[in-house]
């Protein structure tokens, strides 16, 4: 396992796949819905054999996924990235409360769905007096796989973030019937085709569907592709079984 973020790296491929470094684990990580279908949980999946190195497809179309296995180049993929280098604190919005404050960047949202749950993020933050409300309010901001939304404690300043080990997960959707980003987790480096590192961050998604118009990241187009990297877990349940 990687000692810490330093030690890790992902460099992004002009037009070809995510090049991973420093014994980051992989594993699968699957979106758990309550009775009502919003999501309420993380469940673990499937875990990768442990590598020093290895790369990830990126265009969406390897036939071993998610390793890549080239096809980005017959395939023709355009992974021009178009995502801003500007900090993430700078173009987020603020929501404030008596007891938080939510920082938004919606052109990062995986549409992953954690903050919709109780009135949503956005609500709870702003009747964060009431501890049940803050608590919901922190849960579901940390539950955010891209790090679209951040709490920040009022008294301290402080950004309020789940403690995350440098790794990556493959995001599982079954509610959606879909494969999701890959989940960057830990402050793992991720360096662009052009040699700039994007910001450091806790947490980011990575848009490995090919569809993403917010290159090198994620932003939901998985959904609309529908794409299917053949978990188990998004396969129709046989008749009879729970």
């Amino acid at each position: 396992m990687a000692k810490n973020a330093r030690d890790c790296k992902v460099v992004i491929a002009e037009n070809g796949p995510y090049f991973i470094s420093g014994s980051l684990p992989l594993a699968k990580e699957i979106i758990v819905c309550d009775r009502e279908g919003i999501p309420a949980k993380w469940g673990k999946g499937k875990r990768y054999p442990l590598k020093k190195e290895y790369s990830l497809c990126r265009c969406g179309q390897s036939g071993n996924k998610p390793y890549c296995d080239g096809a980005h180049a017959n395939a023709g993929f355009d992974g021009t990235e178009t995502a801003s280098r500007k900090k993430y604190i700078t173009r987020a919005e603020k929501i404030s409360g008596p007891s938080l404050i939510l920082t938004d960047c919606k052109e990062l949202c995986a549409i992953a769905r954690f903050c919709e749950k109780a009135g949503g993020v956005w609500q709870l933050t702003v009747d964060s007096g009431d501890p049940k409300a803050r608590k919901k309010a922190i849960e579901e901001a940390c539950n955010c796989p891209s790090g679209r939304l951040v709490e920040w404690d009022r008294k301290t300043g402080k950004p309020i973030e789940p403690k995350l080990k440098p790794s990556i997960s493959l995001v599982e959707d079954p509610d959606e019937k879909v494969s999701g980003p890959l989940w960057v987790k830990g402050g793992v480096q991720i360096v662009s085709s052009d040699g700039e590192t994007y910001e450091i961050r806790n947490r980011v998604t990575l848009c490995r569907c090919g569809r993403s118009g917010n290159k090198p990241f994620c932003n939901g187009m998985h959904i609309d592709a529908g794409f299917n990297d053949g978990d188990e877990s998004l396969k129709p349940k046989k008749k009879g079984s729970k």
